[in-house]
């Protein structure tokens, strides 16, 4: 007779290849949501885990809270039975498959924060039962799946690759991309044994068509900071570029267009007012401190951090020159307009936004700040950045454009009409190049 590992394995590949497999979605976010849409919709019963109310009772009512995910794609799955939200944990030993899509912020030492992922750990463990799998798919360090989260789930006696299967896959979810959507694109699978990363890579198998195995769950979280460490040290360096060529009256936006006409050995990253969302500001500070373990520095990742983080500073210090040279005045007691709060240009994600910290730079000089972003109605409540919660954004006109002494270009939202906004501006301090193709009024415009 088989033993009851085997029946388990047998039964859950059986149940994701024929889709009656009940799949769990812990997390409601940014990444939790579209991976639940993404198996409702391929004909999955999906039940979403959150602990906010007001999320759960939102989705079970066929809307939604994120602006790229429309309410209809919700209403959608929720109206076949393919989806349903909920607040009850112990509904998790319903389910065939568990995956683990919560938040892995960093401490206010720049340190990585389990918190979330440990609390989840301990909130399935009472409900965990044989012939389930479990994915985490949080960014963190390698060795996380097998160091943290396995003693918690083994903690009541099951143990993983014999009772339940422990995988880890990262996200790779690209906010507002119209391109590349959950489905679209390639997901990494690494899994505690063989019979984890099978079953793993055969639930993902049914929603994403390119598979990409590798030998471990370490392996697989190693990738996800490679892929995020890579974006950050670029973009350091061009940013480090840019204050150069600026310096030798070097437009570095005209350089990176011209170079990437080179079809091989180069690939465009463009600069910014600093790094913004859930991975970029993040990840990388990840392998820093595992390194440590190992008698290791980062000193490359440490100093494109570094390089990053004094962006903020540097275009506000590129604002206040130009408005004495353009204005005739300081940043103190100036109105400035800034435009786009969110840290990418399309979504209403604010997650570590540069225009936060970009707004506190500018009243600690004694200017006024207002924003407007057509996807961030309201600056939601932050821990780094509390004081500016409630603010709203103001209502686009041409009189309103007029009463600030600058406008202050932080996210290239596509929705902005940028002419209106050099045309009714004294000064425009653009970050993002989001003003190239404006014609007339360029004299008003600074690049930073």
């Amino acid at each position: 007779m088989a033993n009851s590992s085997n029946i388990g394995e047998q039964t859950l590949e059986e149940r994701f290849g024929d889709h009656s497999a009940r799949v769990g979605i812990i997390g409601l976010g940014y990444v939790g949501l579209p991976l639940a849409e993404a198996f409702a919709r391929a004909g999955f019963s999906v039940t979403g885990f959150d602990i906010d109310d007001g999320k759960v009772r939102l989705l079970n009512e066929g809307r939604t809270y994120i602006k790229h995910i429309p309410a209809e794609r919700i209403a959608a799955v929720v109206g076949e039975g393919k989806f349903r939200a909920s607040t009850d944990f112990s509904d998790i030993a319903a389910m065939d498959a568990i995956l683990i899509c919560v938040p892995t912020p960093l401490t206010r030492f720049r340190e990585p924060d389990l918190k979330f992922v440990i609390s989840t750990g301990e909130a399935i463990a009472p409900h965990l039962r044989p012939g389930q799998l479990v994915v985490l798919e949080s960014t963190t360090w390698p060795g996380t799946t097998a160091e943290v989260l396995k003693p918690i789930l083994e903690a009541g006696g099951l143990q993983s690759g014999k009772d339940f299967f422990l995988g880890y896959s990262p996200e790779r979810e690209d906010p507002g991309n119209p391109d590349y959507g959950t489905t679209a694109i390639a997901k990494v699978v690494g899994g505690d044994g063989e019979v984890a990363l099978r079953l793993a890579a055969t639930l993902y198998g049914q929603v994403v068509g390119d598979i990409v195995p590798v030998s471990s769950a370490a392996t697989a979280e190693a990738v996800k900071l490679t892929e995020n460490i890579f974006r950050a040290v670029n973009i350091a360096l061009v940013n480090e570029l840019k204050l150069v060529y600026d310096r030798m009256g070097i437009d570095v936006w005209e350089v990176i267009d011209a170079a990437k006409t080179k079809p091989f050995g180069y690939m465009p990253f463009y600069p910014g007012p600093g790094l913004g969302g859930h991975c970029i500001p993040i990840d990388p500070f990840y392998l820093t401190w595992k390194a440590r373990e190992y008698g290791l520095s980062t000193r490359f990742i440490e100093l494109a951090g570094e390089i990053n983080t004094d962006m903020p500073r540097h275009v506000v210090r590129r604002l206040a020159d130009a408005l004495d040279a353009r204005v005739g005045k300081g940043l103190n007691g100036a109105r400035i307009l800034l435009v786009g709060l969110a840290y990418k240009k399309n979504v209403d994600d604010t997650r570590e936004s540069p225009a936060l910290t970009i707004i506190e730079l500018l009243e600690e000089k004694g200017a006024t700040v207002d924003y407007y972003d057509p996807y961030v109605a309201e600056i939601p409540m932050t821990r780094e950045h509390a004081p500016l919660a409630g603010r709203q954004s103001v209502a686009w006109n041409s009189e309103m454009l007029e009463s600030y002494d600058a406008a202050f270009i932080c996210t290239d939202h596509d929705d902005v009409d940028y002419a209106e906004l050099v045309s009714h501006s004294r000064l425009v301090v653009d970050t993002r190049n989001a003003t190239r193709n404006v014609a007339e009024n360029r004299e008003r415009i600074v690049k930073a």
